[in-house]
Formats: structure tokens, sequence, C-alpha cells
């Protein structure tokens, strides 16, 4: 990490008359120019996002949003619930739930393609097995592969791969998925699917997107996911029923 003495931002600057972001004015050539997804990557980018990268964000963003009553959307429901004056709260803390076991794998994954990628054609295969041996050696869970509930494939998946194909995706990474995947289900001798967190990895990869950065869409798409199930939290309460269900499925065994 390059560290200066004086160090800048090449961000944002105001004055009492403007804002100015990534050399562009806000008011004059950014709101009502950009979507929200094409800011969002211009302000990531450092420059405006092409069709393509905007489409496959687009696509990710919708794709993570929403899954159900997941621990992330249970924990801002229950925060919600003891500090109801606190959305802001409620919401942090069904972020502080996506990493490594729910949402947040999708960049792990990523290095680990980036590592196919990266190797001659004709290494690709026996990089991706020593990815795999490493990681049952290591007893790790590999980012992007299984799922324990779309035991018969994951249903986003194809759908975001064909969506990022369409976009003009070159395919590279959609392909190291697939080689990593064979090589785990060689090494383990039994089918792991391939799950969406997965083909988000790949497909921002394929958009150009560091996957050091790649949770952070991620964060940002279940975000708003939250907010939705703290409206309906404040519609329809359910965190105290979750509470008290909790309470009776999970008896008191120790010492009284």
């Amino acid at each position: 990490m390059h560290k200066n003495a004086n160090p800048v931002t090449n961000i944002c600057w105001s004055d009492a008359d403007r804002i100015v972001i990534r050399g562009k004015d806000l008011c004059n050539e950014l709101m009502g120019h950009m979507t929200f997804t094409e800011m969002t990557l211009f302000h990531m980018l450092k420059q405006p996002p092409t069709a393509m990268q905007t489409t496959i964000v687009d696509a990710v963003l919708e794709t993570i949003m929403e899954h159900g009553l997941t621990p992330s959307a249970i924990a801002a429901r229950q925060t919600f619930l003891g500090a109801p004056e606190s959305l802001q709260g409620a919401v942090a803390s069904g972020i502080l739930g996506v990493g490594s076991r729910f949402a947040g794998t999708s960049g792990d994954c990523a290095m680990l393609l980036r590592e196919i990628v990266e190797a001659p054609e004709s290494e690709q295969e026996s990089v991706a097995a020593a990815i795999a041996k490493r990681y049952r050696a290591a007893r790790n869970p590999l980012p992007g592969y299984g799922h324990p509930i779309h035991k018969n494939g994951d249903p986003r998946l194809i759908r975001l791969e064909k969506i990022a194909r369409d976009a003009g995706a070159k395919g590279d990474y959609l392909k190291a998925m697939y080689i990593l995947g064979d090589a785990i289900n060689n090494e383990l001798g039994k089918k792991l699917i391939i799950n969406v967190s997965a083909g988000m990895g790949a497909v921002l990869a394929e958009a150009g997107l560091p996957p050091e950065i790649m949770r952070g869409i991620i964060l940002i798409s279940r975000a708003a996911g939250l907010v939705g199930h703290l409206l309906e939290e404040m519609e329809e309460p359910a965190a105290n029923f979750m509470w008290e269900s909790i309470e009776e499925a999970v008896p008191y065994v120790g010492t009284k």
C-alpha cells in the first residue's frame, strides 16, 4: 500500500456553490445523467462504466438483495425490536453478518478464479486441482461451492451467467468457475453445486472489478434488502414472535 506523507483524495471536493466528484459536477453532470449503479461504479472505478459493467453489476445487485429470513435479516429485525429509534443500527447489525459463511464469499471465490485465469490454459486444470487439494487439506469450505438449500443447482446462477454473456463478458472467469467446480468434485468424490456467490465473483471479475472490493457490492445490495425487511417489521411485526419462539425451541438445561 502506498503511503503518502501528505495524503490526498481524488474522490470529492466542494465549496459554497459546487460539489465535484471525480472531476465531474454533481448537479450538472451526474444527477439525472447517471443511474445509481453507474454512479456507484464511477465512484469506485474512477471513470464512467461501460454498458457491460453496468448490466452485470445491476444483475448482481438484484441477485443477492433478498433470500428470505436469513441470519442477517433476523439480526436486523431483532435489533430493531430492541432499538426501534435506530434504523441505521438495525441495518448495520444485519450487514455485520455478511461474511465468509453468508453472502460474502464472492470476492474470496474470485481470488481463486484469478489463480486459474492467470495460469496458461494448459495448466488451468492442474491449478484448480491444487486449489481443491489445498482447501481439503486445510478442511476449509471452498467459497462459492455448495448450498444448504439449492441442492439441485442454484437457480440464480444460470440466469446471471446468461446476462453477463449477453452483455459481452469475455468468459474467462466463468470458464474458470466450472474448471474449479470439476476439480472440487474430483477431489471430494461427490458433487457440490456451484452457488451464486461463485457466479457473482466470476461475473464481477468479468466486469473488471477487483476481488478485494466485491464484498462491498454485496453490502450495498444487502443494505437495500434489509431496509425492506425493516419496513415490513414496522408494518407486520415478527421479531418478538421470533424471540419467543427461540426461547421455547432452545430450552435451558444448565444447573438451576
